[in-house]
């Protein structure tokens, strides 16, 4: 017997199926993790905004009117979570010296700048690095970051382009 497509599972949540959203939630919690991750850089914080998450899907679920939505509305939640938790906490950057963001397969050189690189992107405005994690981070189109973040697709490219101008601005300055 095939798994349920998610289409299938939105429908039968939507209908107050809690097994149905219980599928959906299994099927993508590391996907959501990793996602509350890149936002929160710190394992707690990225577990209780999944969690959060979670919570605020299962209040939402019914209001989703379109099944082929539902892995933009993901991103969203999630995001939409790691926002909330960053402005609750007031807290003016989350870094941590956690590796998890690292490839495992790269060398010591590469490591460290990849950290970099990171500590930089998390000084970008909010609305930059929320693009810069979507695209480069999660590997969505432009498109795709634009309906998770509620823009313009030509919004989503003009902010990659000024996070660029700065990334590219900070490097000239270090070196």
């Amino acid at each position: 017997m095939s798994e349920p497509e998610d289409g299938e599972l939105v429908r039968k949540a939507r209908a107050g199926d809690a097994g149905a959203f219980e599928m959906l939630i299994n099927r993508h919690y590391e996907r959501m993790y990793a996602i509350a991750f890149k936002w929160t850089r710190n394992p707690a914080d990225a577990q209780d905004v999944t969690q959060t998450a979670c919570i605020n899907m299962a209040r939402g679920i019914r209001k989703l009117l379109d099944e082929r939505t539902f892995t933009t509305w993901l991103y969203r939640v999630v995001v939409n979570a790691a926002k909330d938790s960053f402005r609750q906490n007031k807290r003016t950057e989350a870094l941590s010296e956690n590796n998890e963001l690292v490839s495992q397969g790269q060398n010591p050189e590469e490591a460290l700048y990849t950290r970099q690189m990171l500590d930089e992107i998390y000084k970008l405005p909010e609305k930059e690095k929320d693009s810069i994690l979507l695209v480069f981070g999660e590997g969505l189109s432009h498109a795709e970051a634009a309906k998770v973040l509620g823009c313009a697709e030509t919004t989503i490219s003009w902010r990659i382009h000024k996070a660029r101008e700065f990334l590219s601005e900070q490097r000239a300055r270090k070196g």
